[in-house]
């Protein structure tokens, strides 16, 4: 199936409107949203970014009118409430007529400062329901968080269908204001990108890299190594099917982290087997990873919708995850990959088993992986639908307050 393509929509007859984005960090910015923020630049809006200080955007959009509020990842009090100060001063300076938050703590802060400021369009996206692997007191202020965030926006949208019938089920936005535009995903896939037959040859070089043969087999995770992605479960599916498979190798695509620690023991035993590898920070050249790739695997524990499951796809590379909301999005079981009980380990070595002793199979679900984001979940597309959903939504509450 080709690729289905979608133009950027008619530029404003009006005069441009100007709009902030606002996300967490300018890494987020930069791996998930800079080709976002050329499209909507293209369909007429002039794009302010705001994020927590780190390294600027390269290339084109480095040109971007780009803003740094001193938010931090962790509830800090004192931290936040000065953060919110910058913001509410920095949002009455830009005077936009639209501002779209993403993830829950510059969510929290952009939609409290947009209340105050009295910008009209305020949007929250839920990537994810972090509460949902919490318990305790922790659990309950992450909802309270949330339902706040919900509540003073204008319009709420989320990711995946799976992860909204859970919000509104638990009364965290009520159903007439959350929705998922098309298909979901916040941003799609680059399917130019993340092409197979353009990234062969640098499959061949990461391969090489890390001392995999011709002939073995190559199992990769891809995100942050921490408890809740299912590090643990993995390690121990790898000490079962390291000693069944002697050409197996595990390649894991990300950083270790201290605020979700995986156990001292994982890490050792990990640490200690040849033929596991490491390629932390940020990867440029992911499509190389995946197109080095025998399979992928994803045990995480919570997922909003997994851009490793929409990226494998892309590649032709099937994916073993778990049943969990936000994954019974991104992959069709049994159609373009595996999905098992959460936390279920022997089911976990079971399906991946299958599908290393199954190169028919693998390819099978490769090929309809691709041709299920190709017409899902397209970069382009997303973004159409995105930018449309805007001028929509302007169009119901006037035209900016000028340049």
């Amino acid at each position: 199936m080709k690729a289905t393509s979608e133009r950027a929509p008619a530029p404003l007859k009006q005069r441009t409107q100007r709009i902030v984005l606002l996300t967490a960090s300018p890494l987020s910015l930069r791996t998930f949203f800079a080709a976002q923020v050329r499209f909507l630049r293209r369909s007429g809006f002039r794009v302010h970014t705001i994020s927590a200080p780190g390294t600027p955007l390269s290339g084109p959009e480095r040109r971007l009118p780009m803003h740094r509020v001193p938010m931090v990842r962790e509830m800090n009090p004192l931290s936040d409430l000065r953060a919110l100060f910058v913001l509410c001063l920095l949002l009455r300076r830009i005077r936009p007529a639209l501002i779209h938050a993403q993830f829950p703590k510059s969510g929290l802060l952009g939609m409290i400062a947009a209340r105050i400021t009295g910008i009209r369009v305020r949007i929250y996206t839920i990537n994810g329901l972090l509460w949902i692997t919490r318990s305790g007191w922790q659990r309950r202020l992450l909802m309270r968080l949330e339902r706040l965030a919900c509540s003073l926006a204008t319009d709420v949208f989320v990711v995946s269908d799976s992860n909204r019938r859970i919000a509104v089920d638990v009364k965290i936005c009520p159903a007439h204001k959350i929705r998922v535009l098309g298909y979901g995903a916040s941003h799609g896939v680059d399917a130019e990108r993340f092409d197979p037959d353009a990234a062969a040859t640098g499959g061949k070089t990461v391969r090489a890299r890390f001392g995999v043969p011709p002939d073995g087999l190559l199992l990769t995770y891809v995100g942050r190594l921490t408890r809740e992605k299912g590090i643990d479960e993995l390690a121990v599916a790898w000490r079962d099917l390291s000693a069944e498979f002697e050409n197996l190798h595990l390649l894991l695509c990300g950083a270790w982290e201290e605020k979700d620690p995986v156990a001292p023991s994982t890490v050792a035993a990990l640490n200690a087997s040849p033929r596991v590898h490491f390629a932390s920070g940020a990867l440029a050249e992911m499509p190389a990873f995946y197109a080095a790739s025998d399979l992928c695997v994803l045990p995480s524990h919570r997922e909003g919708l997994p851009n490793v499951a929409l990226e494998s796809a892309a590649m032709k590379r099937a994916i073993v995850a778990m049943n969990i909301p936000g994954c019974v999005d991104a992959i069709q079981d049994g159609v373009t990959g595996l999905l098992v009980e959460s936390g279920n380990i022997g089911a976990l070595v079971s399906a991946l088993r299958r599908l290393l002793s199954d190169e028919r199979l693998r390819n099978e679900m490769g090929e309809n992986g691709r041709e299920f984001v190709l017409q899902r979940f397209q970069e382009k597309v997303v973004s159409g639908r995105l930018a449309a959903e805007y001028l929509r939504l302007l169009g119901a509450t006037g035209p900016s307050t000028g340049l």
